[in-house]
C-alpha cells in the first residue's frame, strides 16, 4: 500500500466508531445498559450565573440592555430598538425569494403539519345535572406565546413551522418570534417559515436577553405567556429561570433514537436511522435492539461502509462511540420492557406486523411504525410534531401540541336546588378541615334566600 493510500486509509479508520455491543441474556446486562443511558443535564455555575445577570439586567433595563447584548454578542450594531424588530414584509420577501423548490416543500410540509394538528383542538363542554346545577370546562388559546429560534448556522425552519403551527391552530392571537441574526445574517428559509406559520412579528435578538425580553416585556419588545422553541445552553437556562412568571413548553436534552429491528429491514436502512439522531451532536444517542446477532453484524458493516461519506461524520462517529450501542435481546417482547424501560424520544419499529410491538410500548415520544417510516420524515413532513420529550420524561411528557397553547377554566354554575346538596356536603367537609367560614358560606346557601324574588322580607 503507498503512503497516500495508508494515510487515506487511516483518516478513514477514523470515523469508524467501536459501536459497543450488548446481549440481555449476559450477567450485569442491566448495568452495562444503564451506564450507557446515564446522562445527567449538568448545571454549568458559570452559565447559570451569566444568564442569571443577564435576565435581571433586562428586566431592569429594557431594550437599553438588550440591544447592547445584541452589540456584544450577535455583532449588531442598533441604536434604535425599533430596528430590532423586521416587518411583514421582510418575512414574506424571504417566502418569495425562495427557490421553487424549497418553497413547495415547506408550504407542503406545512400543510400536513397543520392538517395533522387540528385533530387535537379541544372544544369547551359542559353538562347539566337533575338538579339543574352546569359543571363545565371552557377551552381557549394563551393570548400571547413567544416563539425562539436558533439563528446563524443551527436555523431550522422545520422548527418555525413545528412551533407556530400548533399555536395557530389553537388559536393564539399574538405569535411573537425572537431569532438572533449573528453578523447581520439573515437565514431566509426561517423567515419564509415564519410567514407561511402566521408568525405575527419577529425580533432579531435572542440568547439569554430575548428570553427575558419575552417574559418580562421592554417597551419594544411586548410580554408573553409562554415560551418555547428550542436554543442553547443559555437558553434553556434563561427559559429554567423565567418559569414560573411564564410557562415554557420543556427542557430538552440530547436527541434519542431506539429502533426495534426483526431482522428483516435493509441493514443500510437502520445504519442510516442511527446516523440521522447521532449527527445531531456528540452527546445524542442511537439504540438497536433485535433477536438476530447476524443482522446487528450487518449494520455494523453498514456503519463502517457508509459513516466516512458523510459530511457530519466526526459528530457521527463521537456520539455512536460514546452514547450509542447495538444490544442483542432474546426476543422482540423483551426488545419492548427494554423499550419502555429507556423511554425514548423516537421509537422506531421496523418489523413486519409492527404494530402488534406498538400495543405493547407505553413510553415513546413518537413511534414510527414500519421499515418505510424513518424518523427523519416526523422531523419535516409527516405531521406530528417533532418537539419531543427527552431524558426518559416521555413516561409523563407528551409531543408539543395544540394542547400546549389551550388553557382551559373550570365552570361551576350551581341552582338552588344543588346549593342545598352540595352545601351540606362542603360544611361538613370544611368543619373537618377547622375552615369555618367555608363551612358557614355554604350553609347560607341551603336555606332560601331572602332576598329572591316573592320571598318575604319580614314582617309589615
Amino acid at each position: 500500500m503507498s503512503k497516500s493510500s495508508a494515510e487515506a486509509a487511516g483518516a478513514q479508520s477514523a470515523f469508524m466508531p467501536a459501536v459497543r455491543r450488548l446481549d440481555s441474556s449476559e450477567p450485569g446486562f442491566d448495568a452495562k445498559l444503564s451506564a450507557v443511558l446515564a446522562w445527567e443535564a449538568s448545571q454549568d455555575a458559570a452559565i447559570e450565573r451569566a444568564v442569571a445577570d443577564i435576565v435581571a439586567d433586562v428586566r431592569a433595563r429594557g431594550d437599553a440592555a438588550v440591544l447592547e447584548y445584541t452589540r456584544r454578542f450577535d455583532r449588531v450594531q442598533v441604536s434604535d430598538p425599533t430596528a430590532l424588530e423586521l416587518p411583514q414584509a421582510a418575512l414574506q420577501a424571504a417566502l418569495d425569494g425562495l427557490p421553487a423548490a424549497q418553497r413547495q416543500a415547506l408550504e407542503a410540509a406545512a400543510e400536513r403539519v397543520r392538517t395533522y394538528h387540528t385533530h387535537q383542538r379541544a372544544q369547551s363542554w359542559s353538562y347539566v345535572e337533575a338538579d339543574g346545577t352546569r359543571l363545565g370546562q371552557k377551552v381557549g388559546p394563551i393570548e400571547r406565546v413567544g416563539l425562539y429560534v436558533p439563528g446563524g448556522k443551527a436555523a431550522y425552519p422545520s422548527s418555525v413551522l413545528m412551533n407556530a403551527l400548533p399555536a395557530k391552530v389553537a388559536g393564539v392571537p399574538q405569535l411573537i418570534m425572537v431569532c438572533p441574526t449573528p453578523d447581520g445574517v439573515r437565514n431566509p428559509m426561517v423567515l419564509a417559515a415564519a410567514a407561511i406559520a402566521g408568525v405575527d412579528r419577529v425580533f432579531t435578538i435572542g440568547g439569554a436577553q430575548a428570553v427575558a425580553a419575552l417574559a418580562y416585556g421592554t417597551a419594544t419588545v411586548p410580554a408573553v405567556d409562554k415560551i418555547v422553541g428550542p436554543g442553547n445552553a443559555y437558553v434553556a437556562e434563561a427559559k429554567r429561570r423565567v418559569f414560573g412568571t411564564v410557562g415554557i413548553d420543556m427542557i430538552a436534552g440530547p436527541s434519542e433514537i431506539l429502533v426495534i429491528c426483526d431482522g428483516h429491514t435493509d441493514p443500510d436502512w437502520i445504519a442510516m436511522d442511527l446516523f440521522s439522531q447521532a449527527e445531531h451532536d456528540e452527546l445524542a444517542q442511537s439504540i438497536l435492539l433485535c433477536p438476530d446477532a447476524a443482522f446487528i453484524d450487518a449494520v455494523q458493516a453498514s456503519i463502517d461502509r457508509l459513516l466516512p461519506a458523510m459530511p457530519r461524520r466526526d459528530v457521527i462517529a463521537a456520539s455512536l462511540a460514546g452514547r450509542g450501542v447495538l444490544v442483542k435481546v432474546r426476543s422482540l417482547e423483551e426488545a419492548c420492557a427494554i423499550t419502555d424501560r429507556i423511554a425514548p424520544e423516537h421509537l422506531e419499529i421496523s418489523t413486519r406486523d409492527p404494530q402488534q410491538w406498538a400495543d405493547r410500548i407505553r413510553h415513546a415520544g413518537a413511534m414510527f411504525l414500519g421499515p418505510y417510516t424513518s424518523e427523519s420524515l416526523g422531523d419535516y413532513c409527516a405531521g406530528p410534531n417533532h418537539v419531543l420529550p427527552t431524558m426518559r420524561t416521555a413516561r409523563f411528557s407528551s409531543p408539543l401540541g395544540v394542547y400546549d397553547f389551550q388553557k382551559r377554566s373550570s365552570i361551576i354554575e350551581v341552582s338552588a336546588q344543588g346549593a342545598r346538596t352540595l352545601g351540606a356536603i362542603a360544611s361538613v367537609l370544611a368543619h373537618g378541615e377547622g375552615l369555618q367560614a367555608h363551612a358557614r358560606s355554604a350553609e347560607m346557601r341551603t336555606q332560601p334566600d331572602p332576598h329572591a324574588p316573592g320571598t318575604s322580607q319580614g314582617s309589615r
